[in-house]
């Protein structure tokens, strides 16, 4: 028998095995997926060049309509392995499409005047835009989602906790908005970042354009035309004008700073709602045929919550990566940055992505249980009603200090014997009511207590405030308010 310290592989490789992204092929949405994707991406610099080309002819190139047209019918044509082989001779990536797709085309007139920067930035650019305005409207229908679950259970009184403790009365519906506000600033960010995201734009080797000056003979309007031009074809809202070979490294953390504000009020709520889950109060739902364990059959988990922080904990991992890339720019670029960036910039979109497909899943599904609350709340309701108390023995004609001491004295005792086993009730009020000290009658303490559920202050009307200003965002995107999540693994 081999010791499994130095088990060896016994079987041949027969060929390279391709070996999966797990963000995208497990978490990611099918729309995100395809921008991203190898052949996907490949397309784009396709189209791409064909818009640069038609734009090059248009002001006076010698680029038959012939060309363009052979470069058209075979845009769909994507030869991964072909393209691979290729580049593993030229070991560079855009020399292998460039010939790859003029062989097919049987020309070669793309790329006339560009570097490869002012293909690949302006494409990966695109690819990033077209998954912000995806993801955008995602994140509003998340915040839908939130709105509809807090004006739900807005009425439903909870113990609130502060550092995980028993502290004073809130509503569920108000914990909810209290996450969903902070998924609400996030989307703000990101609506601004969808506002004004620039291009880089067509700028050359170092920024300053002299191949294709070059090309039209010095012509500095025709230059600004087709630069003009290739914007309007990437579709992006801004411009980067005096840029180097490379578009500021700042604009993807700026970029992936917005995913993780918007993934931190999420992660919050799904990390509440596996305590919540823990103690029973709540759920985030249990699917027919789920299973919680493979070896405790009664388990239930809050798998889907596990999901939610996970996704958040990459999402700052690829915060970090890029934050390393912002203001290491060496003169007018370098390629250093490339691997980070190949890893960071799709990966960021696909942990946001199956972040808020998760995030949707688990606000359809969740679930809340009073009865298991109520039982809670009579626990901890003679506790939290002890400041009122405090109050009521003052007016009474109690001294604060002996008051305070008095309630103190008790409410360490109750917590004791409920702690040991001793009680199997709150019996608090009992105590207080046949202490002297404090001059109330159980009546009155009893009303107090009673009263607790009403002293959750403004959380109702806070999770309306909440719902209004959801409410305002969606009457400008009302598609996003449709959206529904795909089903999950």
């Amino acid at each position: 028998m081999i010791p499994l310290g130095r088990a060896r592989i016994s079987f041949e490789v027969k060929h390279m095995e391709a070996i999966p992204n797990i963000l995208a092929q497990r978490y990611a949405s099918s729309a995100i997926r395809q921008i991203w994707s190898p052949s996907g991406k490949i397309r784009l610099e396709r189209e791409y060049w064909i818009a640069v080309m038609k734009a090059q002819a248009d002001l006076g190139l010698d680029i038959p309509a012939e060309a363009i047209a052979d470069y058209e019918k075979v845009v769909d044509q994507i030869d991964l392995d072909a393209i691979d082989q290729r580049e593993r001779i030229t070991r560079h990536d855009v020399k292998a499409r460039i010939e790859a797709f003029n062989e097919l085309a049987g020309h070669e007139h793309i790329h006339k005047g560009m570097t490869s920067r002012d293909l690949t930035e302006n494409v990966e650019q695109l690819q990033l835009y077209r998954s912000l305005e995806i993801l955008f409207n995602k994140t509003l229908a998340v915040l839908k989602k939130f709105s509809d679950k807090a004006a739900e259970h807005k009425n439903v009184v909870l113990t609130g906790r502060s550092h995980n403790v028993a502290a004073q009365p809130t509503t569920v519906g108000k914990r909810i908005a209290m996450f969903g506000e902070e998924v609400l600033r996030g989307a703000e960010k990101l609506g601004a970042v969808v506002k004004d995201y620039p291009a880089r734009g067509l700028k050359g080797a170092v920024g300053t354009q002299l191949d294709l000056l070059t090309l039209f003979d010095g012509d500095v309007d025709k230059v600004g035309e087709l630069e003009s031009r290739v914007l309007q074809h990437l579709g992006l809202p801004g411009q980067l004008k005096v840029v180097g070979q490379v578009y500021p490294r700042s604009l993807d953390f700026e970029v992936i700073s917005v995913f993780n504000q918007v993934a931190s009020g999420a992660s919050s709520f799904a990390r509440t709602l596996r305590l919540m889950a823990g103690y029973e109060l709540a759920s985030e739902g249990f699917a027919k045929g789920q299973v919680g364990s493979s070896a405790m059959p009664h388990k239930m988990n809050a798998r889907s919550c596990e999901r939610i922080n996970g996704f958040a904990t990459i999402l700052k991992g690829h915060l970090a990566m890029v934050q390393g890339l912002a203001g290491d720019q060496w003169n007018e670029g370098d390629v250093s940055c490339s691997v980070v960036r190949r890893v960071a910039l799709p990966d960021s979109c696909f942990a946001i992505d199956g972040l808020l497909e998760t995030t949707l899943t688990v606000l359809n599904q969740m679930e809340v249980f009073p009865a298991v609350i109520d039982r809670e709340n009579a626990y901890y309701f003679p506790f939290l009603s002890t400041t009122t108390l405090l109050m009521e023995a003052v007016k009474s004609g109690a001294g604060r200090e002996a008051a305070h001491e008095a309630i103190k004295e008790n409410a360490v005792a109750t917590v004791a014997d409920l702690r040991s086993g001793k009680i199997q009730s709150n019996d608090l009020a009992n105590r207080l009511a046949a202490d002297g000290r404090l001059g109330l009658s159980k009546e009155k303490i009893d009303a107090v207590i009673a009263s607790a559920a009403q002293l959750s202050g403004r959380a109702a009307a806070q999770v309306e405030g909440f719902n209004a200003q959801i409410d305002s965002i969606l009457k400008e995107n009302p598609a996003a308010a449709a959206y529904e999540p795909a089903p999950i693994l």
